[in-house]
C-alpha cells in the first residue's frame, strides 16, 4: 500500500500536491450480528500511521516520557479525540446491503490506546433504519478527497454468527493510476483544481469487503 501510495504521490504531484493521502490509518471492522441473523452494530479500529500518532501526542501532550506506551489516566484523555465528528460526515465507511446503503448512527464508546508508538483507537455505530441481513453485504474504508488512505490490514470480522466467508476485491492500482494520469495531462502546471473539478479518487483506491453469511 505504501509502495503504491509513493507512486501515486508522484503522478499527483504535478498539479494537486494536496490531493494525496496526509495520515495513513490500518483499518479493521467488526460486524455484530443478532440471533435473528440481522446486523446491528458495526465497531470500527483504526490504527494511525507513527507520525500522525506522534504530532497528536505532542498536541494533547500525551506520553511525556516518550515510550510509546499511555498510562489509563493518558488513554482517558486521547479517548475519543476522533469521535467528535462534523454533521456531515460519514465516518469514512460504506456499508452496503441488499437494499442500498446502510445508515449508521455517530459514534460511541470510543476507545483510545497505543501499539509501537501508533494511536488506536475505535468506535461503535449502530445500524438504523430497516433491518439488515448479513446474508450479502459490502464495504468499503475510504475518504472520498483522499486526504486519508485507509488500509484493511486489520481483522474483518462477523460476531454472532457462524459460517460467514468474506472477500476481498482489491483496487486495480494500475489502471487507476492510468486514469488519474491521463487527466491530469489534460491540465495545465497552473490549473485551478476546484474550476476543473478534480474527482473525488478516494473510492477508486478502496479495498472493498463482502461478506456473505448462511440464510438462517
Amino acid at each position: 500500500m505504501r509502495l503504491f501510495l509513493a507512486s501515486l504521490s508522484l503522478v499527483l504531484a504535478p498539479v494537486m500536491a494536496p490531493a494525496h493521502p496526509h495520515v495513513f490509518i490500518d483499518t479493521g471492522v467488526e460486524l455484530l450480528v443478532d440471533p435473528e441473523g440481522r446486523l446491528t452494530h458495526v465497531r470500527v479500529t483504526w490504527a494511525y500511521d507513527e507520525l500522525y500518532s506522534l504530532l497528536v501526542l505532542e498536541d494533547q501532550r500525551l506520553d511525556n516520557d516518550m515510550d510509546g506506551v499511555l498510562s489509563p489516566g493518558e488513554e482517558a484523555r486521547l479517548k475519543g479525540f476522533d469521535a467528535q465528528w462534523l454533521e456531515d460526515y460519514d465516518g469514512d465507511l460504506v456499508v452496503v446491503g441488499a437494499n442500498g446503503k446502510v445508515a449508521l448512527s455517530r459514534p460511541v464508546d470510543a476507545t483510545a490506546t497505543t501499539e509501537d508508538g501508533r494511536i488506536v483507537t475505535t468506535h461503535l455505530r449502530a445500524v438504523e433504519g430497516p433491518p439488515v441481513r448479513v446474508q450479502d453485504l459490502s464495504l468499503k474504508a475510504f475518504d472520498p478527497s483522499f486526504y486519508t488512505a485507509y488500509d484493511m490490514t486489520r481483522p474483518v470480522v462477523v460476531t454472532g454468527v457462524n459460517g460467514c466467508e468474506l472477500t476481498r476485491f482489491e483496487p486495480d492500482i494500475d489502471a487507476e493510476l492510468e486514469r488519474m494520469q491521463s487527466f491530469l495531462l489534460t491540465l495545465d502546471a497552473d490549473a485551478d483544481l476546484e474550476e476543473n473539478d478534480i474527482p473525488m479518487v478516494g473510492e477508486n483506491f478502496a479495498t472493498e469487503i463482502r461478506v456473505s453469511c448462511p440464510v438462517s
